[in-house]
């Protein structure tokens, strides 16, 4: 299965993941998953610097799996931090605010 790396911003602590540009980038939408166990480590090393830099913290390879044309976190822990509250979708990354 897929996998791209997620992680918070040091700055802010806002969720974000490791971009198809290898920026960090706060929407899953603008990831390229990992398709291989290579590919995979050559990410969460990305991470790992970044986190060495202090810009991010906690850099953690999460499956994905596209529906539709659109990625989604595959576990409910890593969709919820994706999205944002969930108890108000007026607030958080589904309110596209």
């Amino acid at each position: 299965m897929p996998h791209v790396v997620i992680a918070n911003r040091l700055r802010d602590g806002i969720v974000v993941f490791l971009g198809t540009s290898h920026q960090w980038v706060e929407k899953l939408s603008e990831c390229s998953p990992a398709q291989s166990e290579a590919e995979e480590e050559a990410l969460i090393r990305l991470g790992q610097e970044a986190s060495d830099r202090q810009e991010i913290v906690d850099p953690t390879l999460i499956e994905v799996e596209e529906k539709e044309g659109v990625l989604h976190a595959v576990k409910m822990r890593e969709a919820m931090r994706a999205m944002g509250p969930t108890v108000r979708e007026d607030l958080g990354k589904q309110a596209e605010n």
